[in-house]
Formats: C-alpha cells, structure tokens, sequence
C-alpha cells in the first residue's frame, strides 16, 4: 500500500485543519488505517485509527472530542478533522495502514505502511 498524506499548513489556535490520505496499491479496505504525529524532539504518537469498514474509531485522549477519523473506501482515503487546535498538536502527521488493528500503544515497528508526513503547526 502506497500511503499520500496531505493537507497540513499553518493555523491558529482554536482553528482547524483537515488531513487527507491517498492510498494505492493493494485493496484499501483490506486496511487498518491510522493517524501518528511526531513533534520535534518526540517520539512518535497514536493519534487516532479507525478499522477496516469503518464501523469503529479509537482516538487518544489528547485529541478526543476535537479530531475525527474517517474513510472512504470507495475513493480509498482516509481523513482526519482536527478543531480546536492547539499549540501542543504541532508536529508532523503521518497516516498509517495495517492488516491488524491499530490503537493506543500498538507498537511502531509492527505498522506494515506509512506515508511521507506532513507538518501541521498551531501558533499561539
């Protein structure tokens, strides 16, 4: 699976922000798929996944409530609505694809896909 991140920029703090996933390659819906962000000088972070069909979303607590996950799986993408931003969201977001499911704590090297990141950053 081929994984296109985009839709990242500059916003203010209390503003929003919509990311977007391509996928390509093998059959998407077969796919897990899931949003990390890594900030400077962090490690790498869950930040929410939804499963194959989309009939279930997991979110970390720090965005839970602001940012929503969902898919498409006839376009074959995957998107994330982030409101309310905040300083402390900045970073660089990067969509993910598993055959397993995704969650809080899943560890990093057993995500089978990534894609490129892009930057997102909330000035105060």
């Amino acid at each position: 699976v081929q994984l296109q991140a985009s839709g990242g920029g500059l916003v203010q703090a209390g503003g929003s922000l919509r990311l977007s996933c391509a996928a390509s390659g093998r059959t998407f819906s077969r796919y897990n798929m899931a949003w990390f962000r890594q900030a400077p000088e962090k490690e790498r972070e869950f930040v929410a996944a939804v499963t194959w069909s989309g009939g279930t979303t997991y979110y970390a607590g720090s965005v839970k409530g602001r940012f929503t996950i969902s898919r498409d799986n006839v376009e074959n993408t995957v998107t994330l609505q982030m409101n309310s931003l905040k300083p402390e969201d900045t970073a660089v977001y990067y969509c993910a694809a598993d055959a397993d499911p995704v969650y809080a704590g899943v560890p990093l090297r057993r995500i089978e896909y990534w894609g490129q990141g892009t930057q997102v950053t909330v000035s105060s």
